[in-house]
Formats: structure tokens, C-alpha cells, sequence
């Protein structure tokens, strides 16, 4: 870790104006990513700019719209246990509390979460090529193990994985990202926040030098009746998804209304297929149906020496979520979908 300044912005406009002019000025809130890519020499800081005492981004309240906004300063913990989150929005907490550790959680802010980078073992050994890292230098996990890594919207420059469980949740939920900088406030559609590699692959997002996220706001639709999160993963707390599903569901007249389903663990971004999605309204419910999205969710996809089995496992996967978005009890521990 290379030595560094430590400042606290106590507003906005100071956060913005230390990060705006010098790349190697970092902003810290839980400090849960930006803490391991010091150590380990992926990025340097000449200063940490501390935002934990900017006012009027670290609460959970209802917006005039019916739905909610979410403080990019409020704790992954505190988001996920909030009675308004847990009512109205229980995706998104059997989501967070899926991810990581109690511990981690319990620092971790929502910010944060959806800007940390990739697990990738080659992005976080500097003695390794990565594009991601090092722009032009190749990727190592394309001929090297690559077990953990995606199955779609991946290139020839990357095919790392977002890791985050809590992003997958706001996909389906058709979250919008609240962002402040040296410019001007904007919104983005949680879609269009993060992006795939191409030839870019050290660009993670679509946030500009100097912004930084201030807020995450949902929708009032929250699938509190039909939804179910699946994370599968190789050990049952502390670990990274192989494959994570999050299904939301709109029934009526016993037929689906609406469907929004979300991948993580095999892209780059939370993976999303609309086309998947309509081919669900006015269906019933049942496991042929959703074996048919699911293999137009997963159409196109390309695996590698050690990753291929992740693409049935996501099939497979897609369609047990499903079937347990229809009865939410069936989440709870040592419980079996009805299938």
C-alpha cells in the first residue's frame, strides 16, 4: 500500500472538487473494496477523501413518487433490515443478505456496492496480465482457470464478473442511480449504469471523473408478493456466486402479468433479457414456460475450459427461482420448491 493523505468532505461540492482534479484522489465510506485494491497495489491514492458526514445521503425514506429512496451513505445491513425495505422491496434484502458477511455488510454502503470491482484472481494478482488492470497487457483467465468468470456479455479484452448480489436485485427492480459531480445532477437507469468490457474493459460503469453516487431509487412496484432470490455458490456464507438469480413476478387471473428476471455471477453487469421477459406475459406459471425463457436468457452464451457447466446451471437455475418466486415460503431454510 503506497502512502497516502487522509481529508473529510463535510459537503458535497468538497468531495466533488478533491475528486474532480487528481485521478489518484479516492472517495471512502466503508472502505469494504477500496481498502483491498490499495493493498494489493491495483490502485493508488494520494488522498482518501472521507464522505461519511455528508449530510442528507444516508437515509432510507419514501420519495413523492410512492416509491423509495435509498442513501448511497446507508449500510447494505441497514438497507436490508428497514421495514420499509423488508415490506415493500423483499428481493432486495434476501438479495444483500446473501452477499458477503455480517461484518461486511454491516460497513459496506450502497455506493460502494455498486461501484466495487471484480473478484477476478488475475485482476487482483499485479503480477498477472489484465486488461482490466492494466489496459492492453491481455487477459490472463481466458486460456488460465477461469471457473468463476462469465458465460455472457464478455469479450476478448475481459471476461471477469461483477460480484455484487445486491445489483442484481436493483435490475430487476428497475432501480435509478441519483449521481452528483463537477457538472451537474443526473439520473440513470440502473441498466445503463454499468457496462460490459468491449474494448474498454477498465471501465466498470458509466460514472464520470469527479461524480459520485448519492442516492438509489426504486420504483413503488416491488414484487412483494411474488419473488424469490437463488444464489449458488460453493460454500453457504462468504462466497461469490457461480450463478445468482433474482425473479420478480406479477400474476393475475392466474397468468403472468409481468416478469422481470436478473442473472449475476455469469456477466460482467447484472444480465437482463427483455425479449425473455415479454415472452412470459399472459403464460401460466409453470416449468415449461419458464424452461422456454430460460433458454432465451441464456442464448449466446459462451463458456470455457472450466466455466461451460455454468451455463445449464443457470438454466436450471432460472427455473427453480421461478417456481420459487410463486410461493416466497419455499426461501426459507431446509424448505423445497414444489416443482
Amino acid at each position: 500500500m503506497n502512502n497516502f493523505s487522509f481529508t473529510k468532505a463535510l459537503d458535497m461540492d468538497t468531495a466533488i472538487s478533491l475528486t474532480s482534479g487528481n485521478d489518484h484522489n479516492k472517495l471512502i465510506a466503508g472502505g469494504t473494496n477500496i481498502i483491498d485494491l490499495l493493498k494489493y497495489f491495483i490502485t493508488e491514492a494520494d488522498t482518501l477523501v472521507d464522505i461519511n458526514s455528508i449530510p442528507g445521503i444516508s437515509k432510507i425514506a419514501e420519495n413523492e413518487t410512492g416509491g423509495i429512496r435509498i442513501g448511497a451513505l446507508v449500510t447494505n445491513a441497514d438497507t436490508a433490515y428497514h421495514a420499509i425495505i423488508e415490506e415493500k422491496y423483499p428481493l432486495l434484502s434476501k438479495a444483500i443478505l446473501a452477499g458477503a458477511s455480517a461484518q461486511i455488510r454491516n460497513m459496506a454502503t450502497n455506493g460502494g456496492n455498486l461501484l466495487q470491482r471484480t473478484r477476478c484472481y488475475y485482476f487482483y494478482d499485479i503480477h498477472t496480465p489484465c486488461n482490466k488492470r492494466e489496459p492492453g497487457s491481455g487477459c490472463s483467465a481466458i486460456q488460465g482457470y477461469n471457473r468463476i468468470h462469465a458465460i455472457l456479455g464478455h469479450s476478448e479484452s475481459c471476461i471477469a464478473v461483477f460480484p455484487s448480489d445486491m445489483c442484481v436485485a436493483l435490475s430487476v427492480l428497475d432501480a435509478v442511480v441519483h449521481i452528483s459531480g463537477p457538472e451537474e445532477e443526473r439520473n440513470v437507469a440502473f441498466s445503463d449504469f454499468h457496462r460490459l468490457p468491449g474494448d474498454t474493459p477498465e471501465s466498470d460503469n458509466n460514472l464520470k471523473r469527479g461524480e459520485l453516487i448519492t442516492a438509489i431509487d426504486l420504483p413503488e412496484k416491488g414484487f412483494s408478493k411474488y419473488y424469490s432470490y437463488l444464489k449458488l455458490r460453493d460454500r453457504a456464507s462468504y462466497s461469490f456466486a457461480l450463478v445468482s438469480v433474482a425473479t420478480g413476478l406479477d400474476l393475475e387471473n392466474g397468468l403472468i402479468k409481468e416478469a422481470r428476471i436478473a442473472l449475476g455471477g455469469v456477466s460482467p453487469k447484472p444480465w437482463r433479457v427483455k425479449e425473455a421477459e415479454d415472452f412470459l406475459k399472459g403464460k401460466e406459471p409453470k416449468i415449461a414456460n419458464f424452461e422456454a425463457t430460460a433458454q432465451m436468457i441464456l442464448k449466446g452464451a459462451k463458456g470455457f475450459e472450466h466455466n461451460r457447466f455454468k451455463i445449464e446451471l443457470a438454466k436450471k437455475a432460472i427455473v427453480r427461482n421461478c417456481m420459487m418466486a410463486l410461493d416466497p415460503t419455499s426461501q426459507r431454510a431446509g424448505a423445497k420448491p414444489s416443482l
